[in-house]
């Protein structure tokens, strides 16, 4: 997971970015570790938090210790919510697993590409433990858009301009400074 503090046309935001390229996005000890510094650095610099996702879900050759990174993570961006700083969370193909059960979906702006899995489990396990036929579509972003899972569904070439119309509805104040030097 990558992590950064800068702006988008003038407006502060920090972003947390999975990384799917190693062990498949999983989220594990050190995951957890960096978005909950992000949502510390967050509540100390009071800027915006957006977590992009993409991940097959928990780490599981950690156990325990992968399964607690969602209770930390949910707890941490309670935090985030009970200082009134906005959480966008931005869910790619995929967002399965425990990341999709504990901070992929909790953010005050939920929004995804065009065309992403996103679920906690994948179809064949959910037919298989309902005994059903799933819907047409179903675990796509424009099913969860149709059922109100989702707010929208952005583009990346067009994600900058709707994280500037976003930002600016949560009243973030623009700033000609430099970037926050500080690591996260």
């Amino acid at each position: 997971m990558a992590v950064a503090a800068g702006k988008v046309n003038k407006y502060p935001l920090i972003i947390a970015c999975m990384d799917f390229g190693f062990i498949g996005g999983s989220m594990g000890s050190v995951v957890g570790e960096k978005i909950s510094r992000a949502i510390d650095y967050a509540i100390v610099h009071r800027t915006p938090l957006m977590i992009i996702s993409k991940s097959g879900g928990a780490c599981m050759m950690e156990s325990a210790f992968s399964l607690m990174q969602m209770a930390k993570s949910s707890a941490k961006l309670t935090l985030l919510a009970k200082n009134g700083i906005p959480y966008l969370s931005m869910m790619t193909d995929p967002t399965t697993g425990g990341v999709t059960a504990s901070f992929a979906m909790l953010g005050d702006i939920n929004f995804s590409e065009p065309g992403a899995l996103i679920g906690f489990a994948g179809p064949r396990v959910i037919k298989e433990t309902i005994k059903r036929d799933l819907p047409e579509g179903f675990q796509t972003s424009e099913y969860l858009l149709e059922h109100g899972f989702l707010d929208f569904i952005v583009h990346r070439n067009d994600l900058k301009n709707k994280l500037t119309d976003i930002l600016a509805c949560f009243d973030i104040k623009k700033s000609d400074a430099e970037p926050l030097e500080e690591a996260v």
